[in-house]
């Protein structure tokens, strides 16, 4: 792996808050448990982030997927950049959105339809585009139906009806869903300047549910509602889901986002690939019906708004702002 430009260090802000010990208390959910429904509403309830086990996906979709994005993401810089300004999809280095946010990071964000990564395979390898296109379909489309899935189960848990209320979002042909694979170096300088650095700075995810797999290596903290920092134990096997703003609002209020960030590592590089389930564009997002009035003793919090508003407002703020502020009643 190449490690990116040092001088990327002097715009890159330190992190002097970092809690060195993983944080036993993160939920970890086996989808086939007979309580399975009712530990996902409680773990949405108290951390906005869990672990599904027993998830379905084979590990061949997983580590094959790996295996491109550790091939892309050895090549020269040059090679690299061609598929790059990221505006906003494409290869990005460094540089987080518009507003001046950098982490020591290169990416490769994309769509999760099939125009979009077949467009990214092409640019990034043109020799072999097959592998890398088959690689990602396989794996958007098992992540995007375990995303449906534990959407389902929640809408159950919560008793609301239909079932498929908040997966039909996703299900949408012209569904904004998009996906990331991110590539933190390692960064050596840290051992002796014995600080931490910025992968990804500290942000809530704007759409509805976020599906994340890694490699073995550690640097993903969460935020808990005391608004300590812990760090989220590495494991290439299994999905970490996070709630996004947007669930949060579907919801009232009872799901909260999570806020999250990553940390570079000193010796190891890190991969980690994420599933971003958004809705269509033109989706009005509000707080479900059953969720609000009197038979839930709850007013709603939110305003209605479409998604390509909120997206708007989302891509216009820095990565740590309270993005859902602007939408509250």
């Amino acid at each position: 792996m190449v490690v990116l430009s040092k001088p990327a260090l002097d715009h890159i802000p330190f992190i002097t808050d970092h809690k060195p010990t993983h944080f036993p208390g993160i939920p970890a959910i086996d989808l086939f448990s007979p309580d399975s429904k009712t530990l996902l509403v409680k773990a949405c309830e108290e951390f906005g982030f869990f672990k599904v086990i027993n998830h379905g996906i084979p590990v061949e979709f997983m580590d094959s997927l790996e295996a491109e994005a550790v091939k892309f993401f050895s090549l020269p810089q040059p090679e690299k950049e061609k598929a790059g300004p990221a505006n906003p999809f494409g290869y990005g280095n460094k540089k987080i959105g518009n507003n001046g946010d950098m982490g020591w990071i290169e990416f490769l964000l994309m769509q999760s339809n099939a125009k979009s990564i077949s467009e990214t395979s092409w640019v990034i390898s043109r020799e072999n585009p097959e592998c890398f296109c088959s690689a990602v379909t396989d794996y958007i489309s098992a992540v995007k139906k375990l995303a449906c899935e534990v959407l389902e189960m929640l809408a159950e848990g919560l008793k609301i009806q239909p079932r498929d209320v908040l997966s039909k979002i996703l299900m949408d042909e012209e569904s904004d869903s998009v996906f990331r694979i991110n590539h933190y170096p390692p960064c050596p300088d840290l051992q002796a300047l014995h600080c931490n650095l910025t992968g990804f700075g500290e942000h809530t995810d704007p759409q509805i549910i976020s599906v994340l797999r890694s490699n073995n290596t550690s640097g993903l903290q969460i935020s808990l509602r005391d608004g300590s920092w812990v760090s989220a134990p590495s494991d290439k096997s299994s999905f970490f889901i996070s709630v996004g703003d947007c669930l949060q609002v579907l919801t009232n209020g009872r799901f909260k986002s999570v806020k999250h960030r990553v940390i570079a590592n000193s010796m190891k590089s890190r991969v980690s690939m994420i599933y971003f389930g958004a809705p269509s564009l033109r989706e009005k997002i509000a707080p479900l019906s059953l969720l609000t009035g009197e038979g839930a003793g709850k007013e709603s919090q939110y305003r209605e708004f479409k998604w390509s508003e909120y997206k708007i407002s989302a891509y216009k703020s820095r990565l740590a702002d309270n993005r859902l502020s602007f939408f509250e009643i």
